[in-house]
């Protein structure tokens, strides 16, 4: 298991890279599908590698709730459980720790969940969140952190950052699967010093890779996309960086041009349930009106499934009469739409002209 840098661009951080895991070989830049509870929603795996995806995301939290570690352990990890034959990155609860804000209590020790589904009491230390990505058996193992809210004080920062550094040394400590690997996460919310010290704190326990977490919590894009610009300088260039629960087109893009390797985001299929789909001229709304007599595909340049097949027409008469399978056909869409677009951008590093293909892309995407 490897991370070979291949080419930095000449004119921005934007880099392109190979990632060996347990189970294949990852391009990067590359993003991630997210499948919380073992499951990409409404797409089979079979889909998700037609679409040209070799790695995708399932969450620990979700997991040990149901149906839990003993079983997925029963069926022989959750590769086997899922029939997925590729990689497998896994969140650690962290996450969790900042959407389920009212259902737990944190400590120095762990953080105590009340489970969304039956209210029983479950405690999560790392060496738990360890122990438990290891019976999943993932190709990438988080560590548990401390995810906070925007805006924050940065007192309240402060001590999420040095929280997450604590829990960074005992998960470091607790893990021992050989064919794992674990990343590191970078916590800090907007201030950059607290940024540049936890770059440091986090990179003194050489993990793997690292991921700049604490983003895409409700900061403008503006500042996001400054604080991680900064933040990423304080990485080591020689290990893949990752970039939590970002997934729009504008910033993949934007990430990429800071120089990030992974992506991961709910937020093409989550779109797509609710009728958004991608085109390169910006997201549309497939409920809307005026595609009632639209003979065209979503998007006329897109070889996906559901762009070979289906009019928006059709799309937006499936999603107005409540089938299903609309579900279905816009997530296949946006998927293999996120796919290609990580194949553009692999390829304009390549050719080193990935700033003029970030402008033309944006000033395209801009249109609708």
């Amino acid at each position: 298991m490897s991370f070979t840098l291949l080419k930095k661009s000449s004119n921005s951080k934007a880099r392109r890279g190979k990632l060996k895991l347990n189970h294949s070989e990852i391009d990067t830049p590359v993003f991630m599908p997210v499948g919380t509870q073992a499951s990409v929603k409404s797409i089979s795996p079979d889909e998700l590698y037609e679409a040209g995806f070799k790695i995708i995301l399932s969450n620990t939290y979700h997991l040990y709730l149901r149906p839990g570690a003993d079983i997925i352990k029963s069926q022989g990890g959750l590769h086997k459980f899922m029939n997925w034959k590729y990689n497998i990155l896994t969140d650690s609860g962290g996450f969790q720790i900042f959407s389920l804000s009212g259902l737990r209590k944190l400590k120095e020790e762990g953080v105590e969940f009340t489970s969304h589904i039956d209210g029983s009491k479950h405690f999560l230390t790392p060496e738990k969140a360890v122990e438990l990505q290891e019976i999943f058996g993932s190709d990438i193992a988080m560590v548990l952190d401390e995810c906070i809210k925007y805006p924050c004080s940065e007192k309240d920062a402060e001590r999420a950052k040095n929280l997450t550094f604590n829990w960074a040394k005992r998960c470091r400590n607790a893990h021992s699967l050989a064919s794992q690997l674990q990343f590191g996460i970078v916590q800090g919310n907007v201030f950059k010093n607290l940024r540049k010290q936890s770059s440091e704190e986090i990179c003194s326990l050489d993990f793997p890779g690292y991921a700049v977490g604490g983003l895409s919590v409700g900061e403008p894009a503006d500042i996001r996309n400054e604080v991680l610009d900064y933040s990423v300088d304080w990485l080591p260039d020689n290990k893949p960086r990752y970039l939590m629960g970002v997934g729009a087109p504008e910033d993949i893009i934007s990430g990429v041009k800071c120089g990030i390797d992974m992506f991961d985001c709910v937020l093409p299929t989550r779109n797509a349930r609710n009728g958004q789909v991608f085109t390169k001229n910006g997201p549309i709304n497939i409920k809307n009106a005026s595609f009632k007599n639209d003979s065209n595909p979503i998007d006329d340049s897109c070889k996906c499934y559901t762009c070979k097949n289906f009019s928006r027409a059709y799309l937006r008469h499936l999603y107005k009469s409540g089938e299903l399978l609309v579900l279905r056909l816009n997530s296949i869409h946006n998927l293999y739409f996120l796919n290609n677009l990580m194949l553009d951008i692999r390829k304009a590093i390549e050719e080193d002209e990935f700033k003029s293909f970030a402008d033309y892309f944006l000033s395209q995407y801009s249109k609708s």
